[in-house]
Parts: structure tokens; C-alpha cells; sequence
């Protein structure tokens, strides 16, 4: 009672402090994402002169801005160890077709990273198993494998999980997500699974629906691959993961017999068994370049005046995809504009408005992530390495891509269902004149492919803030001007040298979704009011598992 009694008082403060002037300034958020966007930072990319010029910009900021030190042993950073490595040009991949030799271009046919520090990859003629969505789920009654054998075999993967096309009456439907994509949908995920079983490669059949996103996004890393360092990378990563377009997939099924619509069809049948692709094989010979770097995160605080190990942060990723290819327009640079400069740009927003104020109640903390693009990987690190309690962490408030389109009558909740900072993010859109709208495409798994997901991992309530989830409602053109921009962006800039500043942006929309965090975090900042996750969310136990530190 006492726990719902605070969280209906911080409601209650947040309303009231939302009727204030708006404290986030769009001039702002243009100025800081046009210079981390501009060609100086070279895209941004972990281990490069772009990271150093980034996170020496960064500091200067957080300091400028009176932030105090939270990263490691009295700094601003915080050192992130981390395997990097490329595939050297000239390697050679090809499918055995029963005979006729079919070559596999890269980028164009076929995708590949390896992320064990080897000098080259050699696979010939690796048998081809096709796993169906390649999901092992016993409490959903769900087994993918069936035992079989995927030692030296490539593991052929459908992306997305096993009902997401389900028709209505079949078994199936439900049964996961449905368009509301689970951690087993990921392609993480599934090259986890394809190591754990022994598969010396994995390779996922892209399609852009199943996926969230065009081809141009699955070859974006361009054969570069990142991982926090382990003790035994071969324990843990197949030698080659990668993609196959949808051509090639359905060209590679044809030659072994099989109908591609027709077997997805018996993938998503509980009974499913791998189907081994008779007279197929797969080969990849290539050299690889590693090493190891140390990448850093940027942390900042304010500490709480009265619970200083009591905490609330905001966050955003740093890092994007550095340099690629000329475009068209001999541009190289993909310089990460909206993915996610703005959202540091709001981080160092919300730590400015907060500055501007009296001292909170509870410790302030403002983290830029490291390697995000890579995998999630600086904001991995925090979690098992956190410079503040996670246990009394109140809330994580992530903002990854800020839609830059003007005022919205809505903000797009990615997740929706999952945790009472929802009901925060209702009351303070209430306060701006703005409703809630549901992610409109769960089936892109949003909600596990932000930097607040690895907090989530560790219980801590999150809530992110994504303009990806579906067009915002636009006070100039509605929901289909919105879902027209997110269409065009996710085509033709996001990871590319597209995703640049630009001065025709209006950020008024992006400063009112940023005031939202800041408003959240004043009423959680200077009230006793403990967020938990809701009933059935799979991160609830792990937050009660120390519900005894927050008495």
C-alpha cells in the first residue's frame, strides 16, 4: 500500500510539474546533434579516431554542464573491453547446389561477421540444415531442434518467431508474440542457439517484414563484427554468422528440393522436424583481422541530496557505423544523425534542465553508451559492471531515434504492457495535450534492440523512447505523414550515410518527447515511488528477487 500510495503522489507531482514551461530546447538538440553528426566524428565508430573525438567531446560537455564523475574510479568513462574484428576483401563464398557451384557475393548475396579472434576462416562444404525459426521454448511447449545433430553443419534459420505469419484457427497463434515479437525472434538469439548446439555457421533468411528492417541494414556492419571480450569466444560464437538474402534462401531451399512458403508453413507447426538439405553444402574462406580495443562509455550524476545510492538514469547510445563505401554522392561517412546523436542530445538535455534546479532527492544518472550498434555491447558491460546500484535503480529512460517532423498530437510507447512507468509516460503526455499510442509494428522487436534492454535483463524497470515504433500522429499530416517518414527513414538512411542533420528538421516534437523523460524524472527523483514491472512481464522476478534492498 505504502509502495502505491508514492507511486500515485509522483503521478500526481508529475502532472502538476508538467504544466510548467517546457524545459527542453529544440535549438539545442539541433546544435549538439549537428556536431556529433558533422564529418569530424567520422561516423562515430568504437576504436576509431571518431570515438576519441566523441568521447573527449563528451566529457568536456558533461563537465561543462556540472555533472559529476560516475564511471570508473572517479572518472567520466568507462572502459569496455572489446574484441573488433573484419573480414579482410577478396574472401570467396559459394553454395553447392547439387553439383553447380553457386557463387555468394557478399553484401549483395550473403552476409558474414566472425567474432572469434582468428586470423582466417576456412568452411568447406559444411552440410546445410534449414531449423525452421530455430527455437528452443519449453515453457511454451516449443522445440525447434528435435536433437538433432548440427556439429560442422550450418544452421539455416527463418527469422522472426514461429507464429508470427500464424493464420488465424492454427496452433500456433499465440503462442509467442504474435506480431509482438519475444527475445526468440532475434537474431541474436539465434546465433546463440546455433553455438550452443555445436554449428560451426548459422545463416538467417532475411526478409524484411520478419526482420524490422531492409537489406541495406543487414549488410550495413559491412563484415565488421564487435563483442565484449571472453575467456572462450569458440564456447560461445559459431565461427560465421550471417545473412542469406531472400533470393539466395529460396534458390538454396529450391536446389534441395524444398518450397520455401511451403516449409515455412511446417515451421510453424509444433511438430516440426530440421530438415537437412540433401545435396547441399556450404563454403567460406576468408581472412579476418582482430584485435582487441578498450571503447568507453561516458557516465555522468547529480547526486541525491537525501538518497544518493537511490537512482534514476537517462541514456542514449554514442556510437554509429563509422565510415562505409561511397554512396552516390561519394559520401562515406554514416554519421548517425537520428540513431542515435539526438538522443545523446536529449540526455544532455534533460542533465542541463535538471542542473538549472534545485538538487534531487535521488542521485541523477546520465550514461552515453558505447557500441550499441555492435550489439548492445557498452550498455552489456554496465550491467555487470555498474557504477550505481542496480538494485535501487528506480528506472531506466532510454531514447534511441527521435522523430524530427514537428509537433505530434502522441508518443509511440514501445513495449506497451510491461511496467508501471507507463503509467508516468500517460500522465505526463496528459499534461502536454498528447495520448499514448501502442508500438505499431511489435513485430520489429524494438523493445530488445535498445541499450535499455540490457538493464531490463537485470530487472531494472526501463521505458524507451523510439521513433521507429510506428509514425508519431503528427499535428502537420497526421499518422500517415508520420508512418511515411519512418517508412522512408528506415529505406534510405538509418546505419547509412543518409542518416545525416539537417537544418529543414523540426524538433519541437523530439523537445516534447525529451521533456516527457524529464518529467518522469523529476516526480521519481524527489518522491519515494518504486516502478516494478507488471504481472507476467519475464523481468518481474527478477526485480523481486530484491525487492528486500528498496525497503
Amino acid at each position: 500500500m505504502i509502495r502505491t500510495v508514492a507511486l500515485s503522489l509522483a503521478l500526481s507531482l508529475l502532472a502538476t510539474s508538467a504544466l510548467a514551461q517546457e524545459p527542453i530546447d529544440p535549438a539545442r538538440l539541433s546544435s549538439i546533434t549537428r556536431v556529433l553528426a558533422s564529418d569530424e566524428f567520422q561516423g562515430r565508430s568504437p576504436g576509431t579516431p571518431g570515438e576519441a573525438r566523441t568521447v573527449e567531446y563528451l566529457v568536456a560537455e558533461f563537465k561543462a554542464l556540472g555533472l559529476e564523475p560516475a564511471g570508473d574510479a572517479g572518472a567520466y568513462t568507462q572502459d569496455v573491453p572489446l574484441l573488433r574484428t573484419q573480414l579482410k576483401e577478396g574472401g570467396v563464398f559459394s553454395l553447392d547446389l547439387k553439383g553447380v557451384v553457386r557463387t555468394l557475393e557478399r553484401n549483395v548475396d550473403v552476409t558474414a561477421t566472425t567474432l572469434r579472434p582468428v586470423d582466417r576462416v576456412e568452411i568447406e562444404k559444411a552440410p546445410l540444415v534449414f531449423v525452421g525459426y530455430g527455437v528452443t521454448a519449453p515453457e511454451r511447449g516449443w522445440d525447434d531442434f528435435k536433437g538433432v545433430d548440427l556439429t560442422g553443419k550450418v544452421a539455416v534459420f527463418l527469422i522472426n518467431d514461429p507464429d508470427f505469419e500464424a493464420q488465424a484457427g492454427e496452433p500456433v497463434a499465440g503462442k509467442f508474440g504474435g506480431q509482438a515479437a519475444t527475445y526468440y525472434a532475434r537474431w541474436t538469439y539465434k546465433f546463440e542457439e546455433a553455438a550452443r548446439r555445436g554449428a560451426v555457421g548459422a545463416l538467417i533468411i532475411h526478409e524484411a517484414p520478419g526482420a524490422g528492417y531492409g537489406w541495406s541494414t543487414v549488410r550495413a556492419s559491412n563484415g565488421e563484427g564487435f563483442d565484449i571480450v571472453r575467456a572462450d569466444p569458440a564456447k560461445e560464437k559459431v565461427l560465421l554468422q550471417g545473412w542469406l538474402s531472400g533470393e539466395a534462401g529460396r534458390e538454396l531451399l529450391a536446389a534441395a528440393g524444398q518450397d520455401f512458403d511451403a516449409l515455412k508453413a511446417r515451421a510453424r507447426r509444433a511438430d516440426f522436424q530440421p530438415v537437412a538439405l540433401a545435396g547441399t553444402s556450404f563454403s567460406a574462406s576468408y581472412g579476418l583481422t582482430h584485435d582487441q580495443i578498450v571503447s568507453r562509455n561516458v557516465i555522468g550524476k547529480i547526486t541525491g541530496a537525501r538518497h544518493p545510492d537511490e537512482s534514476v538514469m537517462f541514456a542514449a547510445h554514442w556510437d554509429a557505423y563509422g565510415l562505409g563505401a561511397p554512396d552516390a554522392q561519394g559520401r562515406t561517412v554514416r554519421p548517425g544523425a537520428l540513431d542515435d546523436a539526438i538522443g545523446v542530445a536529449g540526455t544532455m538535455e534533460i542533465a542541463r534542465a535538471f542542473k538549472a534546479g534545485p538538487a534531487p532527492d535521488r542521485t541523477l544518472v546520465f550514461a552515453a553508451w558505447t557500441a550499441e550498434e555492435r550489439g548492445l555491447l557498452g550498455s552489456e558491460y554496465y550491467g555487470v559492471h555498474p557504477t550505481v546500484p542496480l538494485e535501487t535503480m528506480v528506472a531506466n529512460l532510454t531514447m534511441d531515434v527521435l522523430q524530427p517532423n514537428g509537433l505530434s498530437k502522441d508518443v509511440v510507447l514501445i513495449g506497451a504492457g510491461q511496467n508501471a512507468l507507463e503509467d508516468m509516460l500517460a500522465k505526463a503526455a496528459a499534461a502536454q495535450g498528447r495520448t499514448v499510442t501502442p508500438d505499431a509494428h511489435p513485430e520489429r522487436a524494438l523493445f530488445y534492440r535498445a541499450d535499455h534492454f540490457s538493464l531490463a535483463r537485470k530487472g531494472v524497470p526501463v521505458l524507451l523512447l523510439m521513433g521507429l515504433g510506428g509514425g508519431a500522429d503528427l499535428v502537420n499530416g497526421g499518422r500517415a505523414a508520420g508512418d511515411k517518414w519512418v517508412s522512408d527513414y528506415t529505406a534510405s538512411a538509418y546505419h547509412t550515410t543518409g542518416d545525416a542533420w539537417s537544418a529543414d528538421w523540426d524538433l519541437r516534437g523530439a523537445a516534447q518527447d525529451v521533456a516527457l523523460f524529464y518529467e518522469m524524472g523529476k516526480a521519481l527523483a524527489g518522491g519515494r515511488a518504486w516502478p516494478n514491472w507488471k504481472d507476467g512481464s519475464e523481468f518481474k522476478p527478477l526485480r523481486d528477487a530484491s525487492a528486500a534492498q528498496r525497503r
